[in-house]
């Protein structure tokens, strides 16, 4: 199995080394061949910016290991959202996860029920999000409020149909010239 380290430490005076030897230990002890180290050096797990963790999740859609090894779940981010969605990416890559303070091996059985609940909690978040924003929109529509870009005034219009029919404008010259977009010129155009 092809395994990938994630190392990160938040300050600069830390070093990755103990993360690192421990997590090669174990790559040994279950005969896993470490084929690529991401290592963020100084960098919070609440940053946006991970050079090293962005490579990791590029690499996992490239299929490029089989499991992504990390010393403690606090290493791969600190907000419950974000690590929710890294784990739900990699359960839909079929990469595995090993963390090692946590215990959680999902090339076992009890670790694949584990990612299953994660996916499933993610699931439900997403639902939930869905839901609250549908819940939103009609409120706002409840109050009256009119949704969706404002619409092109008649007069705009009724100068777009009239340069349809001189031969010299284009859609895209005609968008470009009444300050509208393409789409607002074509129909205009079918509905002449």
């Amino acid at each position: 199995m092809r395994a990938a380290l994630y190392l990160r430490v938040s300050t600069d005076q830390q070093t990755t080394d103990r993360q690192e030897r421990e997590l090669r230990e174990v790559a040994a002890r279950t005969g896993w061949e470490i084929v690529q180290v991401y290592r963020d050096h100084g960098v919070s797990g609440a940053s946006a910016k991970r050079p090293a963790f962005d490579a990791l999740c590029k690499d996992a859609a490239r299929r490029r290991f089989d499991v992504v090894m990390a010393w403690s779940v606090d290493r791969l981010g600190r907000s419950l959202q974000g690590l929710v969605a890294f784990l739900s990416d990699l359960h839909a890559l079929r990469v595995d996860l090993f963390l090692h303070q946590q215990g959680i091996d999902t090339t076992t059985p009890a670790g694949k029920a584990m990612f299953q609940m994660m996916a499933v909690f993610a699931e439900f978040e997403r639902a939930m999000i869905s839901e609250r924003v549908k819940s939103g929109l009609n409120t706002a529509r409840a109050k009256g409020k009119k949704l969706g870009r404002p619409r092109v005034s008649k007069v705009t219009e009724e100068a777009i149909a009239r340069d349809l029919s001189s031969p010299y404008g284009s859609v895209r010259a005609l968008a470009a010239k009444h300050h509208v977009s393409v789409g607002t010129v074509q129909r205009i155009k079918h509905q002449a």
